[in-house]
């Protein structure tokens, strides 16, 4: 394919000071005139390649377009916009637009920057949530303690924290490092993180124990609840959770699950109305008891 030996030219170019046209003929096993017509469609594409004339000349690529030294597929490229386009959504637009350039130069001519999967990382809080990672983002590079308020189901305390990682999972982002208040590390989820400030307070990086970077550790899921769905609300099961999650019975569908965050369990299972019956734990029960008693009570 055209895109495939266009894309294998410019990684080749980008690897080489200077290639003859005849040498990348016999590479991709084309006419000198299929060179010549691809090096045109890469020089409209913007990439800026030169023509030396004469004993010793060549194709090269003009000096300060090196990208790096390793070849990307067209797949690979692909994978790297996508991306690129996902953190674009939470990160500074301008800088993720100058990389872009870099790799597509603005053209299909090297790879469709109209890519076929949309990543969108963002949420209702975008307008906050961009700030904040790029204030911990520096913070990180810099090795400065930064500060905040944060907010929990136990309240709301002041933090100081070593910041290392900022981690996407669980449909979240999250700041991983040392609290210097617990002396421990720790996960704090951006959305709940207010009143974020770089301190003036340089920190020397610790290492951190490979148990700590295992994330999924942090929210372990040691309760368990078991539940009765209505079938209509079978789609919904499998959005959250794929589609062994339940067990069809003469009554429903019988769901079982470990949970760690019992006010997310408690809104997920409110989210349902009365498509759903909770079996155990008992204390779940009587949280829905009490909360649905507080509904009626504002419309009775």
């Amino acid at each position: 394919m055209k895109l495939d030996r266009l894309l294998g030219i410019l990684t080749i170019l980008l690897q080489s000071e200077r290639l003859s046209a005849p040498y990348l003929a016999e590479k991709f096993e084309v006419s000198r005139r299929t060179i010549g017509r691809d090096i045109d469609a890469l020089c409209q594409a913007g990439i800026p390649i030169v023509t030396h004339q004469g004993s010793g000349g060549g194709i090269s690529i003009a000096e300060g377009f090196k990208l790096d030294k390793h070849i990307l597929t067209t797949s690979e490229l692909s994978g790297i916009i996508a991306a690129l386009k996902g953190i674009g959504s939470v990160s500074e637009q301008s800088r993720i637009e100058r990389t872009l350039d870099k790799l597509g130069a603005n053209s299909e001519a090297v790879v469709s920057l109209q890519e076929p999967i949309v990543i969108d990382l963002a949420s209702h809080y975008k307008g906050h949530l961009t700030p904040k990672i790029e204030t911990i983002k520096q913070a990180i590079f810099e090795n400065i303690v930064i500060e905040f308020d944060y907010f929990y189901d136990k309240g709301e305390n002041h933090r100081c924290i070593e910041p290392y990682i900022i981690v996407f999972q669980w449909t979240s982002w999250y700041l991983f490092g040392f609290c210097l208040e617990r002396m421990d590390w720790r996960l704090f989820k951006l959305n709940r993180l207010w009143n974020l400030s770089a301190t003036t307070k340089k920190f020397s990086t610790r290492s951190i124990p490979p148990e700590k970077r295992d994330f999924s550790r942090q929210l372990t899921d040691e309760n368990k609840l078991a539940a009765l769905f209505d079938k209509s609300a079978k789609y919904l099961l499998i959005e959250a959770y794929g589609p062994d999650c339940y067990r069809e019975i003469d009554e429903g569908l019988y769901f079982e699950i470990g949970y760690t965050n019992k006010s997310y369990i408690i809104s997920w299972l409110l989210s349902f109305g009365d498509k759903v019956k909770v079996l155990e734990p008992v204390h779940i029960i009587n949280e829905i008891q009490t909360i649905a008693k507080n509904i009626s009570s504002h419309y009775s």
